[in-house]
């Protein structure tokens, strides 16, 4: 049975707390793993949450601030410690190949597996499985930014009622899904399209085109809300959003389910973030994330 799920193993930025781990996300898609921005301590997280090596098929890392990094060095010694028999691969800003380069070798250790290195230099498609789409785009940080989104491709839903009034049932329902067409009946006919989900992560950075390109039409969106809007200068300063900045997003965008990360050690009262992004107007599923939450995505539409 095929899970889509979210599973948060950070929330802090900057800096941890007693609460709060370094970042750290981890979208199980059916049989796939992909692991967003590993800060310290991740590997411990991983553990926690129930998430192992072998869980593991892509690393994607928005820039090289700590917080979304440091445990990148951690994770591919683990990744090669537990031999993991399929390959991995790192998506990374190009810019930043520098500091990749010494997280993965910041130690000596034995390397067993193919990490395959896909550096990002600028929108567009990064990756296509069939499965699903890889995408990306640049953000507004002070470092060199890119969130992601994946998007799967769109299906069809075959329809009972047209299928009866075709007399098509049985062996040849899955027949005429697979040919598209049966004794003069084509399958959209009896079929209508089913869209695929979108999922997209966006982290450290300002209000930008980006942002809106990768929550376009998203039924989750992992998005950090760092600071609360009474501190919206501080916000733009360091290159981060507000919680009602990112709910203003998800509305606009026409997002489904909103999740909102990274939030500032200055805060202790994770339910002012909900408030403020309910006061923006978003309506729709709403999440503040906590570490060790899992979230499942929605159903299909």
């Amino acid at each position: 049975m095929s899970v889509r799920e979210l599973v948060v193993l950070g929330t802090a930025s900057q800096v941890p707390t007693r609460h709060r781990n370094h970042n750290g996300y981890l979208l199980r898609w059916d049989g796939e793993g992909i692991l967003f921005d590993p800060g310290e301590g991740t590997q411990r997280q991983m553990l926690r949450a129930g998430v192992a090596a072998h869980d593991l098929n892509r690393i994607c890392v928005t820039h090289f601030h700590g917080d979304h990094s440091l445990g990148l060095a951690g994770v591919i010694q683990r990744i090669n410690l537990d031999k993991v028999p399929h390959p991995v691969t790192a998506h990374y800003p190009r810019s930043g190949q520098r500091f990749f380069d010494r997280l993965r070798y910041a130690t000596a250790y034995r390397e067993t597996v193919d990490l395959a290195q896909a550096p990002v230099s600028a929108d567009g498609v990064i990756a296509d499985t069939g499965g699903y789409r890889l995408e990306t785009a640049r953000l507004s940080h002070p470092v060199e930014s890119y969130g992601y989104r994946l998007v799967e491709p769109d299906g069809r839903r075959m329809l009972p009622d047209r299928l009866a009034a075709h007399g098509i049932k049985g062996p040849d329902v899955g027949r005429i899904q697979r040919e598209g067409a049966l004794g003069g009946v084509s399958l959209r006919d009896v079929s209508e399209v089913r869209r695929g989900q979108r999922f997209a992560f966006v982290m450290d950075t300002r209000l930008c085109d980006g942002v809106y390109t990768l929550a376009d039409g998203c039924d989750m969106l992992v998005i950090e809300s760092t600071f609360l809007d009474e501190d919206v200068e501080l916000a733009v300063e360091h290159g981060h959003l507000t919680a009602g900045q990112a709910a203003r997003v998800a509305l606009d965008c026409g997002v489904r389910h909103l999740v909102l990360t990274h939030f500032s050690q200055r805060y202790t009262e994770p339910e002012e973030f909900e408030r403020q992004a309910r006061d923006a107007g978003f309506a729709g599923e709403l999440t503040v994330a906590h570490d060790l939450l899992r979230v499942p995505l929605p159903k299909r539409r």
